[in-house]
C-alpha cells in the first residue's frame, strides 16, 4: 500500500456513495467534539460492567441481509494468559484478522462482522481480561496490561503477522499493541478510538506526597471515590438506563436488540465485576494521559484506517482528522454513524475493511 494518505480508501464510486449517504427521514445533529466527559463516560461505562442481566430470549432478528454470530451464553473458546481465563473467537482461513472490542463489550459486539470477514480472513475477537467473558481479575488495570495482551495472543494463538481491528478502547489497545510488533502487525484498523493527544502546555507535577496527604487526603478521596462511582453503578442497573445509555451512541438504535444487551450485561454476573469496575474508572480511565495518541502514533510503521463514525457524541471526526494529519500512512473512511459503526452500520463497515485489507494483504490470501 503506498503511503500516502488517501480519503476514500480507494473505495468503489458506489461504495463510496453508500459511506456517505445518511439515513433517510431522520436528522442527526453533527457532533466535532473530540474528547469524551468523563462523568459521561463513567456513566456509560458501567452498563457493561455492573447491570442486571435483562433477559435471554434473543429474540430480536438480526440485519437483513447480514450474518449474525450466534450468541452462546458459555462462550466459544478460551486461553489461559498469566493465569486468566481469556475468551475469544475465531472463524474462517486465510490471512489473520484480530478484533479488539471497546470498553465494556466483549468479542459478541462483532457479530455482524466475524461472519463476514470469515469468508476471506481467518478472524479472531478476544476478549480483553476485565470485560465480556474474560476473567475479572483484580489487578492494576493499565493500557499496557491489554497490550501485553493482545501482543501475547498475537504470538501464542495466531502466530504469524496480522492486521489488528478496534473500536473504542480497543482501538488504542490496537496503536499500542502494534507499535511493539512491527514485524507482526501488517495494518491497524480503527473505529473511533479511544486515546487522547498530548497537551504540551501540561504540567506534570511530580512534588512528593506529604504526610497529611498520605494518611487523609488520599484515603478520604478514595472514600469519596467509591461512594460516587458506586451510585454511578447503582444507577446504571437500572432497564431504562441501560436502553438510554445503548440508543445514545447509536444513532440508528435499530441494532440496540436483546442480543446486543445480553452481551453487555450477562458479565456482570461475576462477584468481581464491581470491584474492576471500580479500578479501571479510578486507576485507568482517569490517567488516560500517561499515553497520547502522539507519542504511540510516532513509533507506528504499518498502514492505517480510520473508519470512523461522524455522529459520535464521544469521540467526533475533529480527532480522526488529526490523526491523518499527524500520521501520514492513514486512510479515513467516514460513515454516518456513531460510537460503534461496526454495529450500527456492519454492512458499510465490512466492506470498507475488506477493501482496504485487500490491498494490504496477498491477493491468493483473501480468496
Amino acid at each position: 500500500m503506498s503511503s500516502s494518505s488517501s480519503s476514500s480508501c480507494a473505495l468503489s464510486p458506489s461504495l463510496r456513495t453508500q459511506l456517505f449517504k445518511p439515513f433517510p427521514n431522520r436528522f442527526y445533529p453533527h457532533r466535532s467534539k473530540c474528547e469524551m466527559n468523563r462523568r459521561g463516560f463513567a456513566l456509560r461505562g458501567i452498563v457493561a460492567s455492573g447491570v442486571t442481566v435483562m433477559g435471554s430470549s434473543l429474540v430480536a432478528e438480526p440485519v437483513q441481509g447480514v450474518e449474525r454470530l450466534p450468541f452462546k451464553p458459555e462462550g466459544y473458546n478460551f486461553w489461559t494468559w498469566r493465569g486468566h481465563r481469556i475468551h475469544y473467537v475465531v472463524q474462517g482461513e486465510g490471512f489473520p484478522v484480530v478484533l479488539i472490542h471497546g470498553f465494556g463489550a466483549s468479542a459478541f459486539h462483532w457479530r455482524y462482522n466475524i461472519p463476514e470477514l470469515a469468508k476471506r480472513y481467518k478472524v479472531y475477537a478476544i476478549d480483553l481480561l476485565g470485560f465480556g467473558w474474560s476473567d475479572k481479575a483484580l489487578i492494576e488495570y493499565d493500557a499496557m496490561v491489554w497490550r501485553d495482551q493482545i501482543v501475547d495472543f498475537l504470538k501464542e494463538i495466531v502466530k504469524e503477522p496480522a492486521v489488528l481491528v478496534g473500536n473504542s478502547l480497543g482501538g488504542f489497545t490496537a496503536l499500542i499493541a502494534a507499535a511493539g510488533l512491527p514485524a507482526q502487525v501488517v495494518g491497524v484498523a480503527l473505529l473511533n478510538s479511544a486515546g487522547q493527544f498530548g497537551n504540551a502546555n501540561s504540567k506534570t507535577d511530580e512534588t512528593e506526597e506529604t504526610l497529611l496527604q498520605k494518611l487523609i487526603i488520599k484515603p478520604l478521596k478514595e472514600i469519596f471515590q467509591r461512594v460516587v462511582l458506586g451510585f454511578l453503578f447503582w444507577q446504571a442497573k437500572q432497564p431504562a438506563r441501560i436502553e438510554s445509555v445503548l440508543k445514545s451512541v447509536y444513532i440508528n438504535a435499530s441494532n440496540v436488540d436483546d442480543y446486543l444487551v445480553e452481551s453487555i450485561t450477562r458479565p456482570a454476573a461475576d462477584p468481581n465485576a464491581g470491584e474492576v469496575y471500580y479500578r479501571l474508572m479510578t486507576r485507568f480511565m482517569f490517567n488516560q494521559s500517561k499515553y497520547t495518541l502522539d507519542s504511540v502514533l510516532s513509533e507506528l510503521s504499518c498502514p492505517l484506517l480510520l473508519l470512523w463514525g461522524d455522529l459520535d457524541p464521544w469521540v467526533g471526526p475533529a480527532k480522526a482528522n488529526r490523526i491523518k494529519e499527524f500520521y501520514p500512512k492513514t486512510s479515513l473512511v467516514n460513515l454516518q454513524a456513531g460510537h460503534c459503526p461496526h454495529d450500527e452500520v456492519p454492512e458499510l463497515a465490512n466492506r470498507a475493511l475488506l477493501d482496504w485489507l485487500s490491498s494490504l494483504t496477498p491477493s491468493e490470501a483473501s480468496l
